[in-house]
């Protein structure tokens, strides 16, 4: 089993990103569960370009953003800048991050934790965040909800899932196709990108999947309480049929 997992540069190159990325359906969700104290002291781990950043900086909000790759951090901090808005972007592994305060709101978003391949991978994360949060904080994160037979009735299928131009002008298709190994819990995702029409390359999207019951256990196991679970940004309560496994956390007294 061939264990190099990963997400392709490609993939994070900030122009394609945020053509592919321009959904804000999760924001208001987010917005909904900050603190009503403008002076809280908010952290988003793994925040790309800064998606839900700005707009919630934009709000009053003194927010922190963290992000692995440089690439993504420059065009957040283009962002900011252009907005007007002084936000303290930071390039960091979150398995490993120690910023010596603590927050009053925590999250991951956009699935992200599906990038955390190994069960010591995402162990090391959530006790950052725990690390991080305060007493009476917030910890929210959201993940797919794994369905398998979707998986493996398109496995190794070619599907176009995104058609799009970038905002430097460059036309995109995006083709996937993917493999589940079930002994690693990692969709082995393939992504067969077009641009202007002609083949550019196969870039690596492998995720992690976490299965519900397990996800609650580790969560648990780290030293949260689940507040609530949501399987939608709508606020519909999580059952088998959810495309999404949204949490609210709070750290166990």
């Amino acid at each position: 089993m061939n264990t190099d997992y990963k997400v392709g540069d490609f993939i994070y190159n900030a122009d394609i990103y945020d053509g592919l990325n321009k959904s804000l359906s999760d924001l208001e969700f987010y917005k909904k569960w900050l603190p009503q104290n403008k002076d809280a002291k908010i952290l988003e781990l793994c925040c790309g370009t800064g998606r839900l950043t700005i707009p919630i900086a934009k709000d009053g909000y003194n927010i922190k953003g963290v992000d692995y790759t440089l690439s993504m951090l420059e065009r957040a901090k283009e962002k900011a800048f252009q907005a007007g808005l002084k936000i303290d972007f930071i390039e960091a592994d979150i398995r490993g991050l120690d910023l010596g305060e603590k927050f009053d709101f925590i999250f991951i978003p956009f699935n992200s934790i599906h990038h955390l391949y190994k069960n010591e991978d995402l162990f090391d994360a959530l006790k950052v965040v725990r690390n991080h949060l305060k007493e009476k904080g917030l910890f929210l994160l959201d993940c797919f909800n794994p369905n398998i037979q979707y998986i493996v009735e398109n496995e190794r299928k070619q599907q176009v899932i995104a058609e799009y131009t970038t905002n430097d002008g460059r036309k995109v298709l995006i083709k996937q196709s993917m493999h589940y190994e079930s002994a690693s819990q990692i969709n082995r995702i393939k992504w067969h990108y077009f641009i202007d029409d002609k083949f550019h390359s196969i870039q690596k999207m492998d995720m992690r999947l976490f299965f519900p019951q397990e996800l609650n256990s580790y969560l648990k196991q780290i030293g949260f309480n689940i507040i609530h679970k949501f399987g939608d940004f709508t606020g519909g309560d999580f059952d088998d049929s959810s495309e999404k496994q949204i949490y609210i956390l709070e750290l166990k007294e």
